[in-house]
């Protein structure tokens, strides 16, 4: 959908796992909160069921409506023994982070903490510099919207290597990393362009907005997001793994094809590597259901005042993919069938999360693929849960 940089971005529709389409597939499992439920997402249960046969080793979903919960799993959770995806996994949720992050934000500029349109170089003085950067010429705004200019730094091509691919990703899962290691990274290269021309999406804005978090809120910037969101909704599945390698269980391991290129039929066990790596851009673990009730809150004005609600959905063109715009920490797509959908997408290294929902929050899909390298199904799910009118 978005055009960021996820691990394995771009093979899109190459070869599934070469692994025996038993082994693949394993059972699926539904449940059901009403017969309206069970009825109203039959088309979205054939499009993830697809995404497995297309090469996904399994997903796990939810999706709230009128009628009610609909849980849904396919797919397997554990190619080694065969064991099926759970219909609760915990997962890491990417990007999914940064509407965590914006909300807090967008809170702390409610309550007089800050202003949308404060330089970054007033919160963290001196930190945007070297190759022409400026945290003088940056908004927080433009951070949350992705047209500050900074490079990505997951987009430097020796960080990737040693981090996300191949025996770089083996030797160096387990290394702590600072949020100064990466941003030193992104300085060390020019601005993409100069703040405010354009959008492009960059984890760098994502860090440097979580760090904001930090200074203007004097704690953690995971204690402001459990104090301010996960405690009053009541995400009892939603953590922040901090410096550990492991996710919670319930939990499915997460695969990816980490030597595609030099073996592109290998398929390697990705689910353990240090949080730190992913702090504040992209760390979050959660579950479909409590990403459910956040975005649900979030939509109906439950967890921000109207003012800041507007300024949430008040989106810039994505130049690369004009179908969609993005706000602060959302973004917006027009379905072929003309309903307007909000949605945030979110990848890490053996992961792919997805959720997606109506302006009134009403009706909700949140779903997770256990694997990083197949997505040619990601809009065939959404057209089948928000555009489908046969089912039933």
């Amino acid at each position: 959908m978005t055009t960021r940089k996820r691990p394995r971005a771009g093979v899109v529709g190459l070869v599934a796992v070469a692994i025996t389409a038993t082994a693949l597939t394993g059972p699926a499992q539904a449940s059901r909160d009403t017969a309206g439920a069970a009825a109203g997402h039959r088309a979205t249960q054939h499009a993830i069921d697809a995404a497995v046969e297309a090469g996904v080793p399994g997903i796990t979903a939810e999706a709230r409506d009128a009628d009610g919960v609909w849980k849904y799993a396919s797919g397997v959770g554990d190619l080694r023994t065969g064991a099926p995806r759970g219909k609760n996994d915990r997962f890491r949720v990417g990007s999914v982070t940064n509407t965590f992050v914006a909300t807090v934000l967008l809170q702390m500029e409610a309550e007089g903490k800050l202003g949308l349109d404060d330089t970054v170089e007033r919160h963290l003085p001196g930190l945007v510099s070297g190759s022409g950067n400026d945290g003088r010429a940056i908004t927080v705004r433009q951070l949350l919207n992705h047209t500050s200019g900074l490079f990505d730094y997951l987009a430097e091509p020796a960080y990737y290597e040693k981090y996300v691919l191949g025996d770089g990703f083996l030797q160096h899962r387990y290394d702590t990393l600072t949020p100064e290691q990466r941003l030193r990274v992104a300085f060390s290269h020019p601005p993409q362009f100069q703040p405010g021309a354009r959008h492009a999406f960059s984890h760098t804005n994502d860090l440097l907005a979580a760090l904001i978090v930090e200074k203007a809120g004097g704690r953690p910037y995971e204690s402001e997001v459990r104090r301010r969101i996960i405690g009053p909704l009541g995400l009892e599945a939603t953590t922040h793994p901090g410096t550990s390698a492991a996710v919670p269980r319930p939990s499915s391991r997460g695969y990816s094809k980490l030597f595609l290129t030099s073996q592109p039929d290998r398929v390697d066990d990705v689910s353990e590597f240090n949080g730190s790596q992913v702090w504040g851009d992209g760390d979050i673990i959660s579950s479909a259901g409590d990403l459910n009730r956040f975005f649900g809150a979030l939509m109906r004005g439950k967890l921000l005042p109207p003012q800041q609600l507007e300024e949430l959905k008040t989106t810039v063109v994505n130049p690369d993919l004009p179908i969609t715009s993005y706000g602060l920490g959302v973004e917006r797509l027009e379905m072929s069938c003309g309903v307007p959908l909000w949605y945030h997408d979110g990848g890490t290294v053996g992961s792919l999360t997805f959720a997606a929902f109506t302006e009134d929050g009403r009706h909700r899909l949140a779903f997770n693929y256990n694997g990083d390298w197949e997505f040619s199904q990601l809009l065939p799910t959404l057209e089948a849960e928000f555009c489908d009118t046969t089912s039933g």
